[in-house]
């Protein structure tokens, strides 16, 4: 991990303040994707451990008030909890991995999960609602959804399309989602803390990268009224699939 010397390399805190504004701007935007576009950056360049402990706390602050506001958190709750139980048991169990010296094939993990969110994304497969299945699929896509956090730090895969099967308004939709990052956001933190792969010094410059974030919230909001989401949706998931093909390279070959 980065040292507490490191933590003040100007290199570096440039580069977090740069892509949490890029990951916040896009957050404004389109309401979502602070967590992937941060990961994704910071994994690419800096390593899969540290870009985890970097996104933990803005993806936190920013998805933890989408979750609170909305009007329909008891609701969102009653229904979700089993998904968010399995989802943190997964995310604990899984953490465990990130202990190897050697994490590439990690890195390589993340990278085809963000290639999978980005194909998702653009061609908006019409999954079947899932019904009175929803009681005992709820913590099997959570636990999945866990595992894959914990082993690569993204938390979109299968949570959001299967959320988007269960008949939920725009509003509700982003309220859920909100919902479902933050506490995954938190559930990280709490396992990488717990398994001492969550250094102080991170953890501070993790805090920096909430101001950036939230500017590029406040800045993408802005944009949202001038552009058209649906072209901004494309060129994102496009971007997406470049950065995931260049992670998983990145950790096969080099």
């Amino acid at each position: 991990m980065l040292t507490l010397l490191a933590m003040w390399d100007t290199e570096l805190i440039l580069l977090v303040i740069a892509t949490f504004l890029l990951a916040g701007t896009v957050k404004g935007v389109i309401g979502m994707a602070l967590p992937t576009v941060s990961l994704g950056v910071l994994a690419a360049t800096i390593g899969l451990k540290e870009a985890i402990v970097l996104m933990t706390i803005p993806s936190f602050v920013t998805n933890v008030w989408q979750g609170a506001i909305g009007g329909h958190l008891a609701e969102l709750m009653k229904r979700l909890w089993l998904l968010l139980v399995a989802m943190l048991a997964g995310i604990w169990l899984a953490t465990a991995a990130l202990t190897m010296e050697d994490t590439s094939i990690l890195a390589a993990l993340l990278g085809v999960t963000l290639v999978i969110y980005a194909i998702v994304g653009l061609t908006t497969p019409q999954m079947p609602r899932p019904g009175r299945r929803e009681p005992w699929m709820s913590p099997i896509i959570g636990g999945a959804t866990g595992l894959l956090a914990g082993l690569t730090g993204s938390t979109v895969i299968p949570v959001v399309p299967y959320l988007q099967t269960l008949g939920m308004n725009r509003d509700t939709f982003i309220q859920a989602m909100g919902i479902c990052f933050s506490a995954a956001a938190l559930g990280l933190a709490l396992a990488l803390g717990g398994r001492d792969l969550f250094p102080r010094d991170l953890g501070l410059l993790s805090a920096v990268g909430v101001i950036p974030a939230l500017i590029g919230m406040t800045f993408g909001q802005m944009l949202r009224k001038r552009l058209s989401e649906q072209r901004f949706r494309q060129v994102f998931f496009y971007s997406t699939i470049v950065l995931g093909l260049y992670i998983a390279a990145r950790a096969v070959i080099f």
